[in-house]
């Protein structure tokens, strides 16, 4: 049987947690604007405990949270969005070389439906440049969580912590809370590392952004797609 064939057919409906489970995946977004209300505690608790299920190589379990919440998440975004503003990347990872081909139009694509939803034209640089320091905001965030990892474990490490992420994200869905991945956070791992005094020993993979969502900002109205099985699976079964 075929690549084609194996993924372009209709698959059998699974137990009903399968089928709730994909409901969830199908349900999660990235969140660009927030209402200032916290999310309470327990929340917060049960989202990471969710988290922290995640599978890891030899569950050495190599992720660290730096939690903020009220006003040290907003010292931490003026703090960072100056930083930004005025000094070059320092990344502890290796940034990506580039975006190519299918790559590079997914990616366009992912940032021409934001500009889109936001008016904001591709000649208005003033405004593409405002919309992009909105990250180091968190996006009005009232929280962000800092995903390290351990240094020693490298590349293999970080692979977990990328596992981790996306359960987190998984796990607020569930809860009803929005949050947004963001490498952008990890550009300027220096400064990040400083503010929240992060030991050498740990090195910052990302951020995630969370809280209650603000539906009715533009910025969330739009949803990016993603690719059919067939561009990127191989099946080899002889």
């Amino acid at each position: 049987m075929s690549t084609a064939e194996i993924l372009g057919g209709s698959a059998a409906s699974g137990p009903a947690g399968a089928d709730d489970f994909e409901g969830l995946l199908r349900r999660r977004w990235s969140c660009r604007a927030y209402l200032p209300d916290q999310v309470p505690d327990h929340v917060i608790t049960r989202m990471l405990g969710m988290a922290q299920r995640t599978a890891s190589w030899c569950n050495t379990q190599p992720w660290h949270v730096h939690l903020t919440k009220g006003e040290a998440t907003r010292r931490l975004a003026r703090s960072l969005t100056e930083h930004a503003r005025t000094r070059q990347q320092v990344s502890d990872l290796e940034a990506p070389a580039r975006y190519r081909g299918v790559y590079r139009d997914r990616r366009r694509e992912a940032g021409h439906a934001l500009y889109a939803s936001l008016g904001i034209e591709k000649t208005d640089l003033a405004a593409r440049e405002a919309q992009l320091l909105k990250n180091f905001e968190f996006f009005g965030a009232p929280h962000v969580a800092i995903i390290t990892g351990d240094r020693d474990q490298g590349v293999y490490g970080a692979i977990d912590c990328g596992g981790y992420v996306a359960n987190l994200l998984n796990a607020g869905t569930s809860l009803g809370i929005a949050t947004v991945p963001q490498a952008a956070i990890a550009m300027h791992s220096d400064h990040v590392r400083t503010h929240l005094r992060i030991p050498e020993d740990q090195l910052i993979v990302c951020a995630v952004a969370f809280g209650y969502p603000d539906t009715a900002h533009p910025a969330n109205r739009f949803r990016t797609t993603r690719a059919e099985l067939a561009e990127t699976v191989v099946v080899i079964d002889e």
